[in-house]
């Protein structure tokens, strides 16, 4: 497999003068975009950075990011993208981890950049993130393989850093196979890149794709306020949406109270959470298309599956398994129940990772012999996948699974609820019963006796809430998925 820097270079050398970045009210052709990664090369060769060695960013999305992706990559070299916003015990503990030789810093961020100086990591502040870094030095460290081109730092349970090392043949093929499972995307296509960089979504879909297969991408530093954003997409003529479903519920919003319309919208393409299946009649209303799902992990660089195109879409699921992937259904005793349709999910193919960087343990208990555990309970449907549920999500109840999701889904038909999340709540008898936070529309009114009461026409005895707690919002992460075990925690 080729690496990512050569393909995506010859493709801007091979047409100059194309509009490729929209950036702050204007275009970045692929000739500045090249001339940007060449001065940011040599401020990096000029500061010592070598083959096998790591630069972590903390950066908004900008043409930086990409830019300095690049130069990392030209010099046989990795980048990790963090998140400035998780906080300093857990961003030290991945970035000792990652072992970066410098870490570049948007400004604001003082704390962060005072403990790096406390252990002697180079910090490179970026006052621009359009124009080359500023001169600066970087640290010797250990080296790995020239093959390693991202470092993803992704939550898991324990508390514990965890590390995703994808290489220029992972992301590639990633990029290459999810261009061609749209079958509605073209050349000239216009997309938008408001993902989060730390998030391999954002990365490979919205940062590295367009760029793999020649299209053009609108870059938003921030997705907030949502009535901004909806300004630089309807100016930039971005035709296709990528967020996340919490952040189309936004667009939705803002579009409904005045924000300006996207024109010759031809695709919404969600993924990171749940989507609430309302939300598409709502986007088609509002955007002017509806919603193309899919799903996909760190460790798959990202995307596993996604609906194709409108067509053949099958609304609730997150469409067939993508081509290249080899896939499989295990019991929770791990034998294989792939003929019965519904298990959990294992892959493998050219876009999954090899293991946890450094880390033996976490990489033993999740891969078998190439195969890796996605932790998703999901039933195949006529060649599409309906996710379930996250294994450790599912509420046992009595020896009964209740999968959230599927108790979620009656509850977002009720019209006075507009969103609603389903945990497991502990329980002398039954070990678990199910808890409902609900958000509701705005002027309605319901109580939570009518809520359960509602529950009742439409599920199993053991399936109906026992409970509803009202929210005014919900704990969300950085990628605007809501974090269930912050609902879980005892008041």
């Amino acid at each position: 497999m080729e690496r990512l820097e050569k393909v995506i270079l010859t493709n801007l050398r091979s047409r100059p003068q194309e509009e490729r970045l929209y950036w702050e009210n204007g275009w970045m052709t692929s000739s500045d975009l090249l001339d940007f990664v060449e001065k940011n090369v040599q401020v990096l060769k000029n500061a010592g950075f070598k083959k096998g060695q790591r630069i972590a960013v903390l950066l908004p999305n900008s043409p930086q990011v990409l830019a300095l992706s690049l130069a990392a990559w030209s010099l046989g070299g990795a980048i990790s993208p963090l998140n400035a916003k998780s906080g300093l015990p857990s961003l030290m503990g991945t970035l000792n981890l990652v072992e970066p030789c410098a870490v570049v810093l948007a400004p604001g961020l003082d704390e962060l950049k005072d403990a790096l100086r406390e252990q002697n990591v180079p910090v490179v502040l970026a006052e621009s993130l359009s124009t080359p870094l500023p001169s600066c030095s970087v640290r010797e460290t250990s080296v790995e393989d020239e093959s390693l081109a991202v470092i993803f730092a992704t939550s898991g349970t324990t508390g514990l850093p965890k590390a995703v090392p994808l290489t220029h043949g992972n992301l590639l093929d990633n990029a290459l196979r999810m261009y061609d499972a749209l079958e509605l995307l073209a050349e000239g296509d216009n997309l938008l890149n408001v993902l989060p960089n730390f998030h391999s979504f954002g990365y490979t879909v919205a940062g590295l794709m367009p760029l793999v297969r020649n299209l053009k991408q609108t870059i938003l530093a921030s997705f907030l306020p949502p009535v901004e954003a909806m300004k630089t997409i309807h100016a930039s003529g971005t035709n296709v949406i990528l967020a996340v479903p919490a952040m189309l519920h936004f667009m939705i919003i803002a579009v409904e109270k005045g924000a300006p319309k996207p024109e010759n919208l031809k695709m919404v393409v969600t993924g990171g959470d749940r989507l609430n299946v309302q939300l598409d009649a709502k986007a088609k209303t509002a955007l002017g298309a509806g919603v193309i799902e899919g799903y996909g992990l760190t460790e798959c660089s990202p995307v596993v599956a996604v609906n194709n195109n409108y067509e053949k879409r099958r609304l609730g699921t997150v469409g067939p398994v993508m081509d290249g992937y080899e896939w499989k259904l295990l019991n929770d005793r791990n034998e294989d129940v792939t003929p019965s349709g519904e298990g959990v999910l294992w892959v493998r193919g050219p876009s999954v990772t090899s293991g946890y960087f450094r880390d033996p343990v976490m990489t033993a208990d999740r891969f078998v012999d190439g195969w890796f555990n996605t932790g998703d309970y999901v039933r195949m449907e006529e060649g599409c996948v309906r996710i379930l549920d996250r294994v450790t999500d599912i509420v046992i109840v009595g020896g009964f699974n209740v999968y959230p999701q599927e108790v979620e889904a009656i509850l977002h038909t009720h019209p006075a609820i507009s969103q609603a999340v389903v945990v497991g709540m502990p329980h002398p008898v039954n070990g678990e019963v199910p808890k409902a936070f609900v958000q509701l529309r705005e002027g309605a009114q319901v109580t939570s006796r009518e809520v359960i009461d509602f529950c009742k026409k439409h599920l199993a005895h053991f399936k109906v809430p026992r409970s509803v707690e009202f929210m005014e919002s919900f704990p969300l992460s950085s990628t605007g998925k809501v974090l269930r075990r912050m609902l879980k925690q005892p008041k």
